[in-house]
């Protein structure tokens, strides 16, 4: 008779290994605090969100330790809880923040730009990276609230672009939010802000033709994705007319901008074998930034583990492995830090180069010419598998 497999970790049913993923709640009284006192008090919430994450990254140290990947979902409901509240307490403060802020809450024009490009911390270093969660996941409510956490920052499109482009050509000239080599933020989100909108259009619209059917068929995310945004700028003016819109408007820039930071440094100067004709070699874990900092990862649901994301894109984001710099590189920092020196070109491309470098004399010491290899124009070295 075969053995019983073994019952998984208990500490994966206990609310309180859990807790620690829920730091992102001590946002909302920031938030809070933000909102009513006003004054130098707006630019608490990115202080917390970049600098005191970072602070409690040192203290905290680094956690290299791997769970179960087989726990099955059940076990895993205070995990995910986190994520399903999500959506209705970022709503209620972000459009709570518009009917304060419209209404005399907030008199000076600095305190209400300064509220709300730190509210995008909330709906961007939290609500996106949630979003992308749910997203990956097969459940119909979860894809929904991952939609809905998406239309809260004008950024719908974001769902196809990832799930049918990203994931797909990542590490390679055809994904645009891979940073290119020596390319600095600014220009990399100029480029990202132009360029994903149309990619995810066209990959959508690829999807409709392989089933016979024209792109402005019904079916076609991005009429869900207007009428979702729409709503939002909507009840944004319902609530605060146009001075709210403005205002919702300012924290969706921000939790962009909060996002393609992260898209920039999760694969900057990363790249795959090009095998030639167009085809690359598999995604494996080296071509992903890695940071195993514990806080940031608590504040960001395991997101720096990301080559076990990209290798398995639905796990659920409390099983993902971690990897050993003998299998994957690893960013010197947290997500938090490495994104503020990301704003910094001249500090990054000081920190980040010589790890690219180092990283293609590792994984690549077979390629010579990077520059015209970056754009896919070399075939596989001889022998190359």
């Amino acid at each position: 008779m075969p053995a019983k497999a073994p019952p998984a970790a208990p500490e994966f049913r206990d609310l309180r290994s859990a807790l620690p993923f829920w730091i992102s709640l001590l946002l909302i009284p920031v938030a809070g605090v933000a909102a009513l006192l006003g004054g130098w008090w707006v630019l608490a919430l990115p202080l917390f969100g970049w600098g005191m994450v970072t602070v409690l990254d040192v203290a905290g140290g680094l956690d290299e330790t791997n769970p179960d990947p087989d726990a099955p979902e059940r076990d895993l409901f205070w995990y995910r809880l986190i994520t399903l509240i999500w959506f209705p307490i970022q709503a209620a403060v972000v459009f709570g923040c518009i009917w304060w802020a419209t209404h005399g809450g907030l008199e000076g024009v600095a305190e209400k730009l300064g509220l709300f490009f730190g509210l995008g911390v909330i709906s961007g270093a939290v609500g996106i990276v949630y979003a992308h969660e749910l997203l990956h996941q097969k459940n119909r409510l979860e894809r929904v609230l991952g939609d809905l956490l998406l239309a809260m920052v004008l950024y719908s499109h974001f769902r196809s672009e990832h799930l049918l482009v990203h994931h797909r050509y990542v590490a390679t000239p055809r994904d645009p939010v891979t940073a290119r080599y020596n390319e600095g933020f600014h220009r990399f989100f100029v480029r990202v802000l132009l360029t994903c909108p149309p990619s995810a259009w066209r990959a959508e619209a690829q999807m409709l033709a392989r089933r016979g059917l024209p792109v402005w068929y019904p079916s076609n995310p991005f009429w869900r994705y207007l009428v979702l945004q729409g709503g939002m700028l909507g009840l944004a003016w319902a609530i605060g007319g146009w001075e709210g819109v403005g205002l919702f408007a300012v924290q969706a820039f921000s939790a962009v901008w909060q996002l393609e930071l992260t898209n920039y440094i999760e694969h900057y100067g990363l790249t795959r074998r090009h095998l030639g004709e167009g085809k690359y070699e598999h995604v494996l874990p080296r071509h992903s930034w890695n940071a195993s900092h514990k806080v940031s990862n608590w504040f960001l649901i395991n997101l720096q583990r990301h080559s076990d994301h990209h290798y398995k894109p639905d796990r659920r984001f409390a099983l993902l492995q971690t990897h050993g710099a003998d299998a994957a590189p690893q960013l010197p920092f947290g997500y938090p830090a490495m994104t503020t020196l990301a704003m910094i070109p001249p500090v990054w491309r000081r920190v980040m180069n010589p790890r690219v470098r180092a990283w293609r004399r590792q994984f690549y010491p077979d390629v010579s010419d990077w520059a015209d290899y970056n754009r896919g124009r070399l075939p596989a070295p001889r022998g190359a598998s």
